[in-house]
């Protein structure tokens, strides 16, 4: 009786480290779940705005089911709002994190880390999508391109504007007292947003 106690004691902590790893893990996943559902809500309510009647469908692509958020016609400003604004979606939120918890690198808060890496996860695939043309018609990038100026923007260009601000944030998380890094994050995203302005001027839906 003794020996398994010895045995019990001994296995105790470990148990308890398990456990503790798996809340982590399990709560991390939530927050990458939460940016998920943030990312595609700035889409389903851009649509919204603009009376699209947005929706899904599933979609494949390199063997990977997934989703994408649809919509009907608008004209190629509306469309560069709603293919914009998941992405304007996660700045706010990655603003609020690495501003409110600046030395979040520091904390024990997994569900916000999972937040923050889906939204810099995120940006970096869909700026590597974009760069290599790569990915499925109803990628974010693509509408955005299609809907820049009187006859589209090159997808690579797109793509250094999706990844400069994750890379400038992924910084920021590394590096919290670089304050030069915190306003050309904020630059970068006022200026992303800015292109609303210069979007299909002559008000022609996409074809």
């Amino acid at each position: 009786m003794k020996a398994l106690a010895i045995i019990a004691l001994c296995l105790i902590p470990g148990i308890a480290s398990a456990q503790t790893v798996a809340r982590k893990t399990v709560s991390l996943l939530a927050g990458a779940s939460m940016g998920l559902v943030v990312h595609e809500s700035g889409h389903l309510i851009t649509g919204a705005l603009f009376d699209a009647h947005p929706g899904t469908k599933p979609i494949r692509y390199a063997g990977i089911p997934f989703f994408a958020i649809t919509h009907e016609p608008v004209t190629r400003q509306q469309e560069f709002v709603i293919s914009s604004a998941g992405f304007w979606m996660q700045h706010v939120g990655t603003e609020w994190l690495l501003t409110a918890r600046p030395h979040l690198r520091d904390e024990s808060r997994p569900f916000l880390k999972g937040v923050l890496i889906f939204n810099l996860a995120t940006s970096a695939m869909y700026a590597g999508a974009a760069i290599g043309r790569l990915g499925p018609p109803e990628r974010d990038p693509l509408g955005m391109s299609r809907s820049l100026g009187r006859s589209g923007w090159p997808e690579p260009v797109i793509g250094a504007l999706i990844l400069a601000p994750a890379l400038l944030d992924g910084y920021r998380y590394l590096k919290p007292d670089q304050r030069w890094a915190v306003w050309a994050s904020r630059g970068v995203k006022a200026a992303f947003m800015a292109l609303t302005l210069v979007a299909g001027r002559s008000g022609r839906p996409l074809p």
